[in-house]
């Protein structure tokens, strides 16, 4: 068993839960090595305590579950078969007051069928316990998003290749999931976006069919998911001479993006984070024009906790990542954002992302 899997057993009885069974693709990969997407199908993986884990697969996925699961007991199910009665068996003998469940994982429709086939007094939430263990990395877990950082910045060096005369914003973004899968990566962790002109002053903008041009901004948000992990990555550029107000804009991003990274360190809270980026942008004048917060957790999930507002007083630990990406977005003219994945430890924050931050200027 993997040590993600050890200490949830060893959590059960400090959360007074007699079982738990986890649903989430996700979180069966991680407390399993098993990587799966079951579509309609039911996953699951069964813990009660003082037993043996269960996984539960359907047979199709059996044979790569053997291969991949550190559980050793794996019990299948066929389309035909109903698999809650897999369920009922194995709590038929054992005496379950509390069932700890992913309560938003759950849909009403699997948890009535779940309710008619096995009898518990209560079901539980599991999701902040799971969400709390996942929010502190192992090395292991660094070193698969260090690789997934790694393999967008290679995409998106090759990708700058492409801006050139003619060029739009969503065949960029073609060219870009193209190489992602060259490269080796599972693919986008998220809808990759390029905008630029006065696009880029739309944070969550929709890239279309504008044409790059000389004077423009241009923003590349992009991220891959590799050996399960995902990586997040914005990197802004000027294309031939830009206005000298976007110079400006642009720096100071840069310096409060510099100012949220030397800020993560274990002791400070979340929202900390957040107002040293943010104080750098009002000192600026700009800060009307900064409209998120400044970063979002980010693990086997593109955006998990925690959530990197100024009012998140959670406390900073070693193990954490999370993105630091603040912008400055002026409408008529144009907006900068630049994000780092930053892992916290004991020395300080480390950035998985390397990718050059000076404005770099792209010629046509």
């Amino acid at each position: 068993m993997n040590n993600a899997l050890v200490s949830l057993q060893q959590s059960m009885a400090a959360e007074g839960l007699d079982a738990l069974l986890v649903t989430d693709q996700k979180h069966v990969y991680y407390l399993t090595g098993f990587a799966s997407n079951p579509h309609e199908r039911f996953l699951g993986l069964l813990l009660v305590r003082g037993e043996e884990p269960v996984l539960i697969v359907p047979a199709l996925d059996a044979e790569a579950a053997h291969a991949a699961s550190s559980v050793q007991t794996i019990l299948t199910h066929s389309d035909t078969d109903n698999p809650y009665d897999l369920l009922k068996e194995q709590l038929g003998s054992s005496k379950i007051r509390t069932l700890g469940i992913e309560k938003e994982h759950f849909s009403v429709a699997r948890f009535e069928l779940l309710s008619q086939s096995v009898s518990v007094e209560k079901f539980a939430d599991i999701g902040p316990l799971l969400r709390s263990m996942r929010a502190k990395k192992s090395p292991e877990e660094v070193a698969k998003m260090k690789h997934a950082a790694e393999l967008v910045e290679e995409v998106l060096q090759r990708g700058l290749k492409h801006v050139k005369t003619g060029v739009t914003e969503i065949e960029l973004i073609a060219e870009l999931e193209y190489l992602m899968k060259k490269v080796g990566a599972s693919g986008p962790s998220f809808d990759t976006m390029v905008l630029s002109g006065t696009n880029t002053a739309l944070p969550h903008g929709v890239p279309g069919n504008r044409v790059i041009q000389p004077g423009d901004l241009l923003m590349f948000d992009l991220g891959v998911f590799a050996g399960g992990y995902a990586s997040d990555i914005t990197r802004t550029f000027a294309v031939e001479e830009v206005d000298s107000k976007l110079v400006t804009i642009y720096n100071t991003v840069l310096a409060a993006n510099e100012a949220g990274i030397a800020a993560a360190i274990p002791g400070a809270t979340f929202g900390s984070v957040d107002r040293a980026a943010r104080e750098v942008i009002e000192e600026a004048g700009f800060g009307a024009y900064f409209i998120h917060r400044v970063g979002h957790g980010l693990g086997m999930d593109i955006h998990e906790y925690p959530s990197l507002h100024g009012k998140n007083e959670d406390i900073i630990e070693s193990g954490n990542v999370f993105t630091v990406e603040p912008g400055i977005y002026v409408p008529g003219l144009g907006g900068v954002r630049i994000e780092d994945d930053v892992y916290v430890t004991g020395n300080g924050p480390q950035t998985l992302t390397s990718f050059p931050k000076a404005l770099s200027v792209l010629h046509l």
